[in-house]
């Protein structure tokens, strides 16, 4: 019998939800994808048709989160801001959306997003990490700084959000505030590397 869309998309979101339950009450070293798929009431076998690991999963999260925060970012955007403060808007607003998820997003993404793993079509965070670039290069060219950007640039930006990212997952200052002053702080580097790597704003 063929399975509906519905119903495809039914299970993904039952995959999700109980991996979602689990990574929160077991931590994500204590949760397997053969207790994510008994969770959800699935075979194993059927939980790797929808995903391969449960780095997969967790990269289905951030992604759909980080789709809310650019939809919230275009939506509230001023014009006028200065090329920091869209970047700052944009970034935050996926913090913000993936707050909910702070207490496994760290060891999640040792593996997701590691600085010292290659760039690979096939790994689970490489397609919100070009999705998130792709967004950063259009607000940086929007700003009237000619694009494409460099491999340089663009690496500088990935390592400093990276770090920010990390440091937030853990951060337990109030409101956070040692987050938004390390984001800050490396956007103002970021923005400062465009005129020294000769991207300048004409």
């Amino acid at each position: 019998m063929r399975i509906t869309e519905h119903a495809k998309n039914a299970t993904r979101e039952r995959i999700v939800q109980a991996a979602t339950g689990l990574f929160a009450a077991d931590g994500w070293h204590n949760t397997t994808t053969r207790g994510i798929a008994a969770a959800a009431g699935i075979a194993a076998g059927t939980l790797f048709n929808y995903f391969p690991t449960k780095e997969a999963i967790v990269a289905a999260l951030i992604a759909e989160a980080v789709q809310r925060a650019n939809e919230e970012f275009h939506a509230a955007r001023n014009p006028d801001d200065p090329l920091e403060a869209d970047l700052f808007t944009l970034i935050w607003a996926g913090f913000r959306n993936l707050r909910e998820f702070r207490n496994f997003l760290a060891p999640a993404c040792e593996t997701i997003f590691s600085p010292l793993a290659r760039p690979s079509p096939g790994s689970p965070g490489d397609g919100i990490r070009i999705d998130h670039l792709e967004q950063v290069d259009a607000i940086v060219t929007s700003h009237g700084y000619p694009g494409p950007r460099s491999a340089l640039t663009m690496q500088l930006y990935w390592t400093l959000y990276l770090g920010a990212f990390a440091f937030w997952a853990a951060d337990e200052s109030p409101g956070q505030e040692d987050s938004l002053a390390l984001l800050d702080h490396s956007l103002k580097l970021f923005v400062a590397s465009l005129a020294k790597y000769g991207e300048r704003n004409p």
